[in-house]
């Protein structure tokens, strides 16, 4: 796996692009502190509205606040956003996915039905919902992104488990007496969890768009926080001042990008289909 991983890099490079992009988002908003000269909250109403110069890389916004400081600050809100929705849904919906696929019967059909419950709602307008009806800030909002993303994964789980349970493995280990639990943890989920983990790769990006989304509709972080999303909705009256929405925008749909050429090369070395041409 090493030695085809490797290669990958070598190979596919928009999987290396989109590492080196992932990578020095997160080390960005790591040492914002070492890289940014300016405070992301306080105001200086003197300088408000400033294109960007060598004093602002990115500018000001409406009440004078470093954009690009902004932009570093926010990466910490959206990124930490992003990955705790996927690691959070991921897991709830894997468990709850291989539990159902694997016990089949009554059970299966309770279970997926009610994730096709929450799946039948629109999933901005139920994060929306669930959102408004907690109150708006940090932990609401990821609340709200969890709930609605955790279904596809125990779809996509659940659809691979009811392959792998009819290897010929998974008999041999019933068969030498193995509990139903320790089928479960040490053959089902391990041999079915790189379809889920290809889809989470690829969903960072999508949960950090709705995450984005939400703050920009009020629903997310509480003002003054520098959050992407938030700093996209700001720019909305100054249309004719490009920077004050367009580099937190810019962000955001690099870090989309750059999470889906990572998705995709995932696929490329996990699916023992496409495994052979490394």
């Amino acid at each position: 796996m090493l030695r085809a991983a490797k290669k990958l890099f070598k190979s596919n490079y928009l999987f290396t692009l989109g590492v080196i992009i992932c990578v020095a988002w997160i080390l960005a908003a790591v040492c914002a502190p070492l890289i940014t000269q300016y405070d992301p909250i306080i105001q200086d109403l003197a300088h408000r509205l400033e294109a960007p110069s060598a004093a602002h890389w990115f500018g000001t916004d409406d009440f004078g606040r470093d954009i690009f400081s902004r932009v570093i600050y926010g990466g910490r809100y959206s990124l930490l956003a992003g990955l705790v929705t996927v690691v959070l849904a991921g897991v709830i919906g894997t468990f709850y996915g291989a539990i159902a696929g694997y016990v089949g019967g009554r059970i299966d059909n309770i279970m997926m039905r009610f994730s096709e419950m929450i799946l039948s709602f629109p999933t901005l307008v139920l994060a929306m919902i669930i959102n408004a009806v907690m109150g708006s800030n940090l932990f609401n909002t990821l609340f709200a992104l969890v709930i609605v993303a955790w279904p596809k994964y125990a779809r996509l789980m659940r659809s691979v488990v009811l392959s792998v349970k009819e290897n010929d493995y998974v008999t041999a280990s019933i068969a030498l007496g193995a509990s139903q639990m320790r089928v479960l943890m040490k053959e089902i989920i391990p041999n079915s969890i790189n379809s889920v983990l290809i889809m989470a790769t690829t969903d960072i990006g999508n949960q950090i768009l709705m995450f984005s989304t939400l703050s920009f509709l009020g629903l997310g972080s509480a003002p003054p926080t520098p959050e992407w999303g938030m700093m996209v909705s700001d720019g909305v009256n100054y249309f004719n001042r490009f920077w004050i929405s367009g580099f937190p925008g810019l962000a955001i749909f690099t870090m989309a990008v750059g999470a889906n050429f990572i998705g995709d090369g995932l696929r490329d070395l996990l699916d023992p289909k496409l495994r052979k041409e490394f």
